[in-house]
């Protein structure tokens, strides 16, 4: 299977072209929605996570609380650490366990931490929703009602822009609106196929 391993930085917009990629009927496996699936209530996963940070990471319907869990990790890089060596591996299993059963002419792994982690390798091609610090900045405040301070402090976190980019194969910019990105994603969507076809 072709897999195009899908990145970029919170706020470029990987949702709205993850969502084009899906109208065209092509599949995606989106690391996010894999490692919620993996510590849903009760799961051996989430047990583990407990047993690590405690009980207070944990929400009244003893299901996960995110925003907590998020806030610890953001502050210690080495906890950060821990909880990526845990669900990595885990995510990267069943993903590609899930891309190789697809059926559409090439798949999608979409992935904030594609670079970060070893999944790059786990593709064929990388590309970079790009879009600019301030506009990532003013979406996602406007998205999570998260303040400016927090959201650049989840940037900084994050692969710095440029590095993002020199790994890229393909860069698509989401500075303008959903039509411009749906354009240019029709582009590289063709490409893709004919990738796939050569």
């Amino acid at each position: 299977m072709f897999i195009v391993g899908l990145t970029g930085g919170i706020g470029s917009g990987k949702s709205a072209a993850t969502a084009f990629f899906k109208q065209q009927g092509i599949h995606i496996e989106d690391a996010d929605q894999v490692s919620r699936m993996l510590v849903e209530k009760g799961s051996p996963a989430l047990s583990q996570i407990v047993a690590h940070f405690g009980k207070s990471i944990l929400n009244d319907d003893q299901s996960l609380n995110r925003r907590k869990l998020r806030e610890i990790i953001f502050q210690n890089q080495q906890q950060r650490q821990w909880l990526e060596q845990l669900l990595h591996p885990l995510i990267n299993m069943k993903m590609l366990g899930d891309l190789n059963s697809a059926s559409s002419p090439y798949a999608i792994m979409v992935s904030p931490l594609l670079l970060e982690t070893e999944q790059h390798k786990l593709v064929n091609r990388v590309l970079v929703i790009d879009t600019t610090e301030d506009i990532q900045i003013q979406r996602v405040c406007n998205r999570d009602q998260q303040d400016a301070d927090q959201v650049e402090a989840i940037i900084a976190s994050q692969l710095p822009r440029t590095k993002r980019l020199a790994m890229a194969d393909d860069i698509i910019d989401n500075s303008g609106n959903l039509d411009q990105l749906y354009t240019k994603l029709a582009s590289i969507h063709q490409t893709y196929l004919s990738m796939v076809t050569t």
